[in-house]
């Protein structure tokens, strides 16, 4: 990830009296900290009868010097706040900005696909683990800068959607960040995923991030290229290294898919890996929202939300 640096200094301001007779010359110095750089200390002030005892002659009145206010620097969750607009330079490469949205124009249930159409939707199958029907005229809509999932059941039938940011667009390599928050909740799950454009699931499968149910901590999983057998991929465990914290409150999750190598990183931090599970076929940026894939029903009450701020994807 690109890091940003501040430098550090400070301004020293020395003023120096000579008195004749037998008072010493004495010196004063106040240290000021950097416009950039908040304070991290407080100057300490020489002890009682470090001064000469001579009576001194009187001094003229110095104009004190200015002290600037610091800038206040920007928190993480401040920064993280905004869309990334332009190109990226992040491990020694160049990543050129392709997509973004940030949901600006509402769109009410049922009307997501006219108001943003270049985006692609799963509609009228079921979802990963055969419990769920994508239904996204039931389940999304955009309000207050959010993409909202709103996951539930209707007549015994749980809904669920799945979206395609940038529509079914290939990718042969990818650097993809959102924002996005989650209600806790059974039966659901969401996963932000690159998936084989030919549909071939043997071509490879990046998730990140992923929950097994809505609100807990998401880790990520990259599926080998190459190892379809008897209906099952196999994965690279050891880059399955959870985040810090759970997905109640707003975070942004990269993926980073180069050559040779796919990065995972939580609010900027980089979680973990993998140079094995690489996928070296086109993909698409999936967004998905869909019913627990470990458990036999969804609970006939549960209901979860989603909700996206915003995504930004770089080739």
């Amino acid at each position: 990830m690109t890091i940003r640096t501040r430098s550090t200094g400070a301004i020293a301001a020395v003023t120096a009296l000579v008195v004749a007779g037998t008072l010493a010359g004495c010196a004063a110095s106040t240290a000021i900290p950097d416009a950039t750089t908040p304070p991290t200390s407080t100057a300490t002030r020489g002890a009682p009868g470090d001064a000469d005892t001579a009576t001194p002659t009187p001094t003229p009145t110095l104009t004190p010097t200015p002290i600037v206010t610091p800038t206040p620097t920007p928190t993480p969750d401040a920064e993280a706040a905004a869309l990334p607009v332009g190109d990226v330079v992040s491990n020694g490469r160049t990543w050129r900005q392709s997509f973004t949205e940030d949901f600006t124009k509402p769109a009410a249930l049922g009307t997501v696909a006219s108001v943003y159409p270049g985006m692609g939707f799963y509609d009228g199958f079921k979802d990963t683990s055969g419990l769920g029907m994508y239904a996204p005229s039931k389940v999304l809509s955009v309000a207050d800068g959010n993409l909202d999932f709103d996951l539930h059941t209707e007549d015994g039938q749980p809904l669920v959607a799945t979206v395609m940011p940038d529509g079914y667009a290939p990718h042969t390599t990818a650097r993809v960040s959102i924002r996005y928050k989650t209600t806790v909740a059974d039966g659901y799950k969401f996963v932000g995923m690159l998936w084989p454009s030919s549909d071939q699931w043997n071509d490879g499968e990046i998730d990140w991030p992923e929950t097994l149910t809505l609100g807990g901590r998401p880790r990520p999983a990259s599926a080998i290229p190459g190892t379809y057998a008897n209906g099952r991929m196999r994965y690279d465990r050891s880059a399955q290294v959870y985040a810090k914290t759970d997905t109640t409150a707003y975070h942004v999750a990269t993926t980073e898919w180069d050559h040779g190598i796919v990065r995972f990183y939580w609010d900027g931090e980089l979680v973990s890996t993998t140079t094995t599970a690489v996928p070296t076929t086109p993909m698409r940026v999936t967004l998905q929202g869909e019913t627990w894939t470990d458990h036999s029903a969804v609970p006939k009450d549960a209901s979860g939300q989603v909700s996206v701020d915003w995504i930004a994807i770089w080739n």
